[in-house]
This record gives structure tokens, sequence and C-alpha cells, in this order.
């Protein structure tokens, strides 16, 4: 017999500070609580989600105090979509609280000696600062209480954004203020024509249906690539909706698609069809171009990513003759900005289409000194390697949220170059990874980057230098 569920309601509780995942803190009788949709402030009434030992879960039922930080959300969508949980937080709280969160981190988890931390650079623009967004194409969409409860016919396909926690779930977006224009034209454009002519949508659970997932992205130099996954192969509807876009938006310069008839959506395995324009597009960072496909990574805001590669090289503070290691190369961007300030920069990725790409974007910047290998890190960061390629004097580091193997971070203190510039988006990670460096390595500086306004994501950026006592 299956135990019946308790309905836990605790009332009256007062938000102290932002947790992990977007999520607020409260406390009640010694035991944390964390809470989804609402800002350090409130006061609520709670519903208990999950119950653990150490914390529990909730959201709110009830508010009995509105916080002095709160503001009015700009989007219709906000508290549904997954998206944009702090767009009810002033913009110079939301700095504060990243601020905290990269102090915390390194303090508590990392408990090194630290220099000061620097202020955190904010965004200049807080909407429509993201140059890629992916859209899902559901059938079905998620309902309101309202929706659910009217007689009236409602349609149920979707192009849209996950609801957090129920992946066959779709908000259907009519605005997102996460991308400049065209991108809501083009994407309410494309739904509109596949409602009109009987496009099938996709549905993940019984996995049928023609569309799939829309990707748009656009460059600051004004190019714009929109990729259309398919799951079915009809030819037919695929070329009508292709045309139909051509000569919707001229603007478009690389239009794709994609036939995916996989169980997930991920196209890095899957074949990219040319169907107007160019197979990539162009983006612009101070005097290098870097070219963009529809695989390849590129940091989603193009103003702030370059604020943050002008703060590694100062940083780093090259002379002029360094060997340098850019490890989690990407596609080289990092590498190949810093390449005319070094003697040679080696870059090493796990994807093999983004080395690709790197080796393109030197050659499209006539870039001759830096060089690029595929392979996963902790394997390919070897004493073989090092013996061939030379003794880096400074290694720079971005690796995804987990953070770097711990085979990746034993390497670089044996290796021991004079500094090492750690960029992370996951400070908690970041902090983990410097704790297993402080004998050989000091913190001497830390600067936090704000690269997604809205969102409870910070990037930080740290200098560790070789110690005074470790030095050859």
């Amino acid at each position: 017999m299956a135990r019946k569920k308790k309905n836990i309601i605790i009332e009256g509780l007062s938000v102290e500070a932002v947790a992990a995942e977007g999520k607020s803190l409260a406390r009640k009788d010694g035991q944390v609580i964390f809470v989804e949709g609402v800002v350090p402030g409130d006061v609520v009434d709670v519903q208990i989600r999950k119950k653990r030992k150490a914390y529990s879960e909730g959201y709110p039922i009830k508010f009995h105090e509105y916080s002095n930080l709160r503001i009015e959300p700009i989007c219709e969508h906000f508290g549904v979509c997954g998206g944009c949980k702090w767009q009810n937080l002033a913009y110079a709280s939301q700095l504060e609280f990243k601020q905290q969160q990269v102090t915390d981190h390194l303090t508590r988890i990392g408990k090194v000696n630290l220099p000061e931390i620097a202020p955190i650079i904010g965004s200049a623009r807080t909407e429509r600062y993201r140059n890629k967004l992916e859209f899902t194409f559901s059938n079905k969409k998620w309902l309101t209480k309202e929706q659910i409860a009217t007689e009236d016919k409602i349609e149920r396909n979707a192009l849209g954004f996950h609801v957090p926690r129920l992946f066959d779930k779709i908000v259907d977006i009519d605005t997102c203020h996460l991308m400049a224009d065209p991108a809501n034209a083009i994407k309410n454009e494309i739904r509109s024509f596949a409602l009109a002519n009987d496009y099938s949508f996709f549905d993940i659970r019984e996995q049928h249906g023609l569309l799939r997932i829309l990707m748009i992205r656009y460059t600051d130099a004004g190019e714009l690539m929109v990729l259309i996954q398919f799951f079915e192969p009809d030819q037919k509807k695929i070329d009508q909706l292709m045309n139909h876009l051509k000569a919707k938006f001229p603007e478009i310069t690389s239009l794709l698609y994609v036939i995916n008839q996989k169980k997930n959506d991920t196209i890095f395995d899957q074949e990219i069809i040319l169907f107007s324009g160019k197979d990539h597009i162009i983006e612009k960072m101070g005097n290098l171009e870097f070219k963009i496909g529809a695989k390849s990574f590129y940091q989603t805001n193009s103003a702030q990513a370059k604020l943050l590669y002008d703060k590694v090289l100062e940083f780093a503070d090259f002379q002029g003759d360094e060997l340098v290691y850019d490890l989690y190369t990407g596609t080289g961007t990092i590498a190949n900005y810093c390449a005319s300030r070094v003697d040679k920069v080696i870059g090493i990725e796990y994807i093999e289409e983004a080395i690709q790409d790197a080796f393109v974007n030197a050659e499209v910047n006539s870039i001759n000194n830096a060089d690029f290998f595929a392979g996963d890190m902790k394997d390919l960061l070897n004493d073989d390697f090092i013996a061939a390629h030379g003794q880096p004097d400074v290694i720079i580091t971005d690796p995804p949220r987990a953070g770097m193997h711990e085979n990746v971070v034993n390497m670089i203190l044996k290796v021991a170059p004079q500094k090492v510039v750690y960029v992370s988006c996951n400070p908690a990670t970041q902090a983990r990874d410097i704790a297993l460096m402080d004998e050989q390595y000091e913190v001497t500086k830390v600067q936090p980057v704000d690269m997604f306004p809205h969102t409870h994501h910070v990037e930080n950026i740290v200098l560790l230098e070789l110690k005074m006592s470790t030095k050859n």
C-alpha cells in the first residue's frame, strides 16, 4: 500500500537570501527551506514539495508581505517559463547576490586565502542580450488552470520553452525578451505557417511529429542563422516551410535544417543541410572575426564575452614570449583572441567539430601561431603531450560546469606554469578545483562577470600565481 503523502504547509516564512538554481532560502526551527518564486524580504506561506532530513523544498501559496527588492517582470510568461527566474528582482540586487554567490563559494568551498574580490561587471544590456535561442515544438502545450476549466477548444500545439520539471510540456511563447528582433517574428511566423498548413508538432513521449526544434542565432555583425530540426523526412513540407521563410525573411543569411530521428535532440552527430545562404554566420570581436556554424559553441552574450576575454588578457598580462595552453578551448575564441600577444598558443578541446572551427577561425584571421588538438582533456594532457609541445608559461582554462577532472588539475600542478587563469561558469566547482591547487598556487585576482541577466548564473575569473616557495 502506498504511503499517503503529507500535506505540509509552513506559514509566515521570512525569505532571507538567494540560494542555488534560482531558489531562495528561508529557515524554520533551524531547518533550511528552499523556496521557488520568491525573493529575499518576502514573507510567505509555503507548500512543501520535498522534505529531507537536512532541508525541505517548496513553493509559495500565499504572500503576507512583498519584498522592497521586487520589481514588475516584463515578461507575460514569467513564473511558468523556466528562464529568467530573477526577472522580478531589481538588476542591482541581482548583481549583489551574484557577487555574494562568488564570495560564498570561494570562501566556504575553496577555503583559500583570497584577495579583495573585484566588483562584478554587469551587463549593459539586460534584455535582448542573447545571440542564440532554441525553441521546442510540442503537441502538448502547457495549459493554465483557467484554460483547463474552460469548455472552449484550445490549440494544443506550442512553440516555446519547457516548463520546469515537466519534460513533455511546453509554454507557448509569443514574445521572448532575451533576443532582439526579428527572432520573435520568425518564431511566430513559423508557428502560424505550421498551424495553417497542418504541420504536426513533435510528441516527445510517442516520438512522432514533423517539427521538433527551432534554433535562431544572430551576431552583432548583422548576420542571422535559422535552423529547424524536423523529425519526419517529409521533404515536400520541409521545402514549403523553408521557401516560405526564405521569402518572408530575406535578412536570414544562413537557412539550415536537420532531419533528426534520434531519441534526443542534440545535433552534434547529425548532418546539417544548407537550404539557403551560407552554412555559418560571422561574429566580430575586437579586430577578429569568428565563424560560427550550427554546431559551434560561442558565448551567448557577445558584448559581455568581449569584456570577459579582455579581463582574461589583463589577468594573464602577457609579455609576448609566452607559450600558452588554452584548455577547453571550444572553437578557439580565447586562444585566437590572445594569439597576437604571445609567442604560441595551444588549444585543447573534446569536441572534434569545435577544433575544426578553431582552425578555421585562426585561418580567417591570418593567425599562424595557434595550434589545436581534439581529445578528452584528462587523457590528452599528459607527459607525452607536454614533451611534444612544450612547457606552458600560462594556462587558461574554461571548463564546463562540472569543472576540471582531477587528472587535469594534477597535470597542471605537475607542469607548474607561472600563471593559471581560470574562467568558470560555476563558481562552486571552480572553488573545489582551486582548493586542490592551494599548496602550489595563490589566488591573486578575482573578477565576477554577469553574462546572463535575470538568471542566477554568474561567470567568474580567477588568477592563480605560482607561490614563491614552489618556483624553481
